[in-house]
């Protein structure tokens, strides 16, 4: 297949970029609500709907930034679904569940859009003009979905699996761990841009790849 163009690449990954983020979000709303939490439900925000879950910076500015730089890691974020654990039976065990869930979400979107590159294999060979978008957009959604999955799971408040460890550490340690907060994002791009990141996550983002590719078909 022909190898594609800024503006080829852009909006082949338009769609799978917001929705990865957006049915992420969703995921931690809905799960929520499960746990007994309404709060994300009560302000609207359990639709997949990207108009109500875009942030400019995290959303679109961020990932585009990151396509046309080739740093190799497209990733962003979608304004927070608002959680209160308060409303919790068990708010740090429940806590740790709802941050799971957004992950957990990404490796299945990963697995949608596997089948949908399967798709695009399949017709490819009769109709190059369907076949090859529904590869190069299942590429896209494989690859966002995976990064997105992975880099949330680096135990660094605020991502998820900040709030995952967290949950799980005695509360006196917990506590001091969600210092770490408010150095979270800085903490995140000097991983990005000095190479660290893919110290970190080159070499499983390359497993769960070939697993998910040969899954599409490739």
């Amino acid at each position: 297949m022909e190898e594609l163009t800024l503006i080829q690449r852009i909006v082949v990954w338009i769609l799978p970029v917001v929705f990865a983020i957006t049915v992420h979000e969703v995921a931690h709303g809905w799960v929520a609500k499960k746990f007994g939490d309404n709060t994300a439900s009560n302000l609207g925000r359990l639709t997949l709907n990207p108009i109500k879950h875009i942030d400019l910076v995290g959303t679109i500015i961020l990932p585009a930034l990151l396509l046309i730089s080739f740093t190799g890691y497209i990733f962003g974020w979608a304004k927070p679904v608002p959680v209160n654990p308060m409303n919790f039976k068990k708010p740090r065990q429940n806590m740790a569940i709802v941050a799971l869930a957004g992950p957990v979400s990404n490796l299945l979107m990963a697995v949608a859009w596997a089948l949908i590159m399967r798709l695009g294999v399949m017709i490819y060979t009769q109709s190059e003009i369907i076949g090859q978008p529904l590869i190069y957009t299942g590429i896209a959604g494989i690859s966002i979905n995976l990064v997105l999955a992975l880099i949330n799971l680096i135990p660094i408040p605020p991502l998820d699996g900040g709030r995952i460890i967290a949950g799980i550490l005695p509360i006196k340690w917990a506590y001091y761990y969600n210092y770490l907060e408010r150095f979270g994002f800085i903490i995140l791009l000097v991983l990005l841009f000095s190479g660290g990141l893919n110290v970190i996550l080159g070499y499983p983002l390359f497993i769960l790849q070939q697993w998910f590719f040969a899954l599409g078909g490739m």
